[in-house]
């Protein structure tokens, strides 16, 4: 389980790669972004670019698109 980090503290470095490696196999295995943000105590930009970061592939967004009807 992935610990809580103090919001508005910088997590740089050999820190950011472990996290990375703690979430990148959770996200492939189906948790949202927004999950992983609540658990972590982070924000849902922090979360992406760590992800983002750690190459891993994102998912497109789900749910209504909002296209109009033809």
């Amino acid at each position: 389980m992935t610990r809580t980090l103090s919001r508005g503290t910088r997590v740089t470095g050999a820190e950011r790669t472990q996290l990375a490696a703690e979430l990148a196999p959770r996200y492939a295995g189906g948790e949202s972004i927004r999950d992983l943000a609540a658990e972590t105590g982070r924000s849902y930009g922090f979360i992406y670019n760590v992800l983002k970061e750690a190459g891993v592939p994102l998912r497109g967004r789900g749910g209504n698109t909002r296209r109009k009807k033809d």
